[in-house]
C-alpha cells in the first residue's frame, strides 16, 4: 500500500468492526475495514471437520432488537438459523447428575437445585427493601436481593456459562443491568418484570441461533458484502494525529500510511489500549485495565448409545462447588441437527476461565485427558470420544467489575476529547455477539453524526 486517504478507517475485523464498516458504507461513506488477520470475523471461527460443523469460538447467540435491526438493514436476517425447541431444555450438575433448570412454577417447586428454604427466600425478592447495587458484584447483588442459595446454584452457573468468570469479581451493574435497573426504577426485580411485562416494546427474536453456515460462516457474509472495502493481513501498528483527521501506520518494511478523517477502533482492550496510546494516553489507560478470561474450546464427536446420560437440551453447566474443572458442555448437533453426521453426536466442552485459568499453557494431551475423566463424571461417557478441535482463546471474555460502568464513562470522556475517533468491540458493553453488532453499529453512528455535522 502506498500513502492514501480514505473518509473512514476501520481497524479490526471481528463482529463490531464488520458492523460498523457495513453502516458507514450503507451510510454513503468511504470506508476501508484493516484486519491483521487472513480472515475476517475474530472470534467467529467455523469449520468442517469429519462431516461435523464446529464453532472455535462463540457456539451460539441471542438476537436482540438492535442486532435485529441490523441484519434487516443488510437483508441478512435470513442467515439466520433457530435452535431446535430443545434448547429451552438445560441442566446444572448437581449431586453427582444433571439436574434440569426449572422452567416453570412446577418445576420450580419439585426442583433439588434449591433447598425449601432457598425456594422461599427466593420468593421473598419482592418484600426485600430496595438497596443500592453500585459498586457490588453480581454475587452481592444476587444473594441481597434472592438470597445465597440462589447466587450459588443459579447466577454462579449462568455467569460461567456467559463470561467464564467469577461471580464475586463481575460487576453487578456491569452483568445484571437490566435486574438492578428494575430494583432501582420499581424497588424490586420481580415487581419490575412484571411491570415491563405489560408495557409493549421493542424485542428481538426469541430463541437461540446460529446461522446458515455458522457464525463465521455469517462473518463471511458480512465481509462479502464490503467487497473490496476490506484490507486483510495488514496490522496497523499506530495510531497518529495528522490535520484535521488521523494517521494510521501499517507494520512492515516500507512502512505504508493511510489518512483518515475518522476511525474506529474495533480491536480488544489491549490491542486497542496500544493504538490509543499515542492520540487518546487516557483512554488508553482505562482499557489496559480491562481484564479477560481464558477460555479452552473442545469439540468432541461421541456415540450417544456409549453415554449413560441422554444428550438432549442445549447442554449443561458445572457450578465450582462440584470440584470440576469443566465449566460447561454444548449438546452442538442437538440444536442444530445438521452438525454432526448420523450417528454421532457433537459436544463442545469449555475449560479453563477464572476456574482454571492456567488451562491455557497446559499441554493438549493433558487437557484432552482431563476432559475425558470430566465427561465421565458429568455424562458417563463410556466409549470415550473423537477429538475434532481443540482452540485456545487466552482472552475469550473481557471480564468487567463493580467499577465497569464509571471506567466506561471515563473512556469515552477521553476518547471524545480526539475528533473523528470511536471505539467498538466486546469489551465495551457487553460481551455477546449481538452486543458486539449493536456496539460497531454504535460506533459507527457516532461518527456519522460527526461528518455529517
Amino acid at each position: 500500500m502506498q500513502r492514501n486517504e480514505v473518509e473512514v478507517a476501520v481497524v479490526g475485523a471481528g463482529a463490531a468492526g464488520l458492523a460498523a464498516a457495513l453502516e458507514l458504507k450503507r451510510a454513503g461513506f468511504e470506508v476501508l475495514l484493516v484486519e491483521a488477520c487472513d480472515r475476517p470475523g475474530g472470534v467467529m471461527q467455523t469449520e468442517e471437520i469429519h462431516g461435523h460443523r464446529v464453532e472455535r469460538g462463540p457456539n451460539t447467540c441471542l438476537v436482540k432488537a438492535p442486532a435485529l435491526a441490523f441484519l434487516r438493514d443488510h437483508s441478512l436476517e435470513k442467515e439466520l438459523v433457530p435452535a431446535s425447541p430443545a434448547r429451552r431444555l438445560r441442566f446444572v450438575f448437581h449431586g453427582g447428575s444433571l439436574v434440569p433448570v426449572p422452567l416453570g412454577p412446577v418445576a420450580f417447586v419439585r426442583s433439588p437445585l434449591l433447598t425449601t428454604r432457598g425456594k422461599l427466600r427466593l420468593l421473598g425478592e419482592p418484600l426485600v427493601r430496595r438497596g443500592d447495587a453500585k459498586g457490588e458484584s453480581a454475587a452481592e447483588f444476587v444473594a441481597r436481593r434472592f438470597g445465597r442459595e440462589a447466587t450459588e446454584a443459579l447466577l454462579a452457573p449462568a455467569l460461567t456459562g456467559i463470561y467464564a468468570g467469577d461471580e464475586h469479581e463481575l460487576g453487578a451493574d456491569a452483568v445484571l443491568g437490566f435486574a438492578t435497573a428494575l430494583e432501582r426504577s420499581h424497588g424490586s426485580v420481580a415487581r419490575g418484570l412484571l411491570s415491563r411485562a405489560l408495557r409493549p416494546r421493542v424485542r428481538g427474536l426469541a430463541g437461540t441461533f446460529s446461522a446458515r453456515d455458522g457464525l463465521g460462516g455469517l462473518a463471511a457474509r458480512f465481509a462479502g458484502a464490503l467487497g473490496d472495502r476490506l484490507l486483510l493481513r495488514s496490522r496497523v501498528a499506530a495510531l497518529g494525529l495528522e490535520g484535521n483527521g488521523l494517521r494510521l501506520e501499517f507494520a512492515g518494511s516500507s512502512s505504508p500510511l493511510l489518512r483518515a478523517r475518522s476511525v474506529v477502533v474495533a480491536l480488544p482492550a489491549a490491542e486497542a489500549a496500544a493504538l490509543l496510546r499515542s492520540v487518546a494516553p487516557g483512554a488508553a489507560e482505562v482499557a489496559a485495565k480491562v481484564s479477560y478470561a481464558p477460555v479452552v474450546s473442545i469439540s468432541v464427536s461421541v456415540r450417544p448409545e456409549e453415554v449413560r446420560a441422554p444428550i438432549e437440551g442445549f447442554g449443561f453447566l458445572v457450578p465450582r462447588a462440584s470440584g470440576l474443572k469443566l465449566l460447561g458442555c454444548l449438546f452442538m448437533s442437538r440444536l442444530f441437527p445438521d452438525r454432526a453426521p448420523p450417528g454421532r453426536a457433537l459436544l463442545t466442552c469449555l475449560l479453563g476461565g477464572a476456574r482454571w485459568p492456567e488451562a491455557m499453557n497446559e499441554p493438549d494431551d493433558l487437557l484432552v485427558s482431563q476432559l475425558g475423566k470430566e465427561l465421565d463424571a458429568t455424562l458417563g461417557l463410556r466409549g470415550g470420544f473423537d477429538l475434532l478441535a481443540l482452540s485456545r482463546w487466552p482472552r475469550a471474555v473481557a471480564q468487567p467489575g463493580r467499577h465497569h460502568g464509571t471506567l466506561m464513562a471515563e473512556l469515552h470522556r477521553e476518547t471524545a476529547r480526539v475528533r473523528g475517533l470511536s471505539l467498538a468491540g466486546g469489551w465495551l458493553d457487553g460481551v455477546s455477539i449481538a452486543d458486539t453488532l449493536s456496539s460497531g453499529v454504535r460506533a459507527a453512528s457516532a461518527l456519522r453524526a460527526g461528518l455529517v455535522s
